[in-house]
């Protein structure tokens, strides 16, 4: 019964859950793959960082940062894609920054 209510509770925690991650098949015999966003061309056992900021190796890809899911009201926050981070600031300060207070990702 005790494996039950497990199950049951880390069903009801799916919600939570973000796929960050993609994956793909590689051919046996394969020396190279390519990655899906950039299109670029990699030898296996090797590790990138893409354009959408996912770090990557060959057959898989995972978002390379957090995403916050909540943050103080008077707080927003924007994707820096140099850094790929997402930046937390006061609304009427930029300078501020602010508390993550949830998130998730890597």
């Amino acid at each position: 019964m005790n494996c039950v209510a497990i199950a049951l509770l880390l069903f009801a925690q799916i919600h939570l859950l973000h796929g960050a991650c993609y994956r793909w098949i590689l051919i046996p015999g394969e020396t190279h793959c390519q990655d899906r966003v950039d299109k670029t061309w990699h030898p296996i056992g090797s590790e990138w960082r893409n354009s959408r900021c996912q770090d990557c190796s060959c057959g898989e890809c995972c978002d390379a940062y957090m995403t916050p899911r909540k943050i103080p009201d008077d707080c927003m926050m924007e994707f820096d894609r140099e850094e790929c981070k997402y930046k937390v600031f006061k609304k009427n300060d930029r300078t501020q920054s602010c508390p993550i207070l949830v998130s998730v990702g890597k």
